[in-house]
């Protein structure tokens, strides 16, 4: 297994995102607001299992202290292995490397696998932040970052 730096214009990227999409729709009964748009300043990693990429997630900016992972989504075929929570570790590290103290992110209420992951890596709940206020599913954590020594 290999995780590595995409742009988010990158065909496998662009394919998890899709299924990610799919999958969340199907999830939330295909709620408003599960539309994909790329955007530049987005950071995504891939995890490449015999050389295709089975797993992404991304990292974006919120001011200088704080990141926001986006898209995590792990192929169904590939859950249950520790893919994301080895992902969520490589996007924190790229977070601290960029000099955020806080990361945060948001799930859905429907995505209890996915709430399990962020509690049990150390993820507090926190008050639904930015565009997802308003989001009746919204779930929103946040986690502090390691200080460096």
């Amino acid at each position: 297994m290999l995780i590595e730096s995409r742009p988010a214009i990158d065909p496998e990227i662009a394919a998890l995102v899709t299924a990610q999409q799919r999958e969340l729709r199907e999830a939330d009964g295909g709620l408003d607001g599960q539309v994909f748009v790329p955007h530049d300043d987005v950071r995504y990693l891939a995890v490449v299992v015999n050389g295709r990429a089975v797993a992404c997630g991304g990292l974006q900016s919120i001011d200088a202290e704080t990141g926001e992972v986006k898209r995590m989504y792990v192929r169904p075929a590939y859950r249950g292995r520790g893919i994301a929570r080895q992902l969520l570790a490589a996007l924190e590290e790229c977070a601290f490397r960029q000099g955020h103290a806080v990361l945060c992110l948001e799930t859905g209420s429907y995505l209890p696998a996915a709430v399990a992951l962020y509690t049990s890596c150390g993820y507090d709940r926190i008050p639904v932040y930015g565009e997802y206020v308003g989001n009746p599913y919204s779930v929103c954590f946040a986690k502090r970052l390691p200080v460096a020594a």
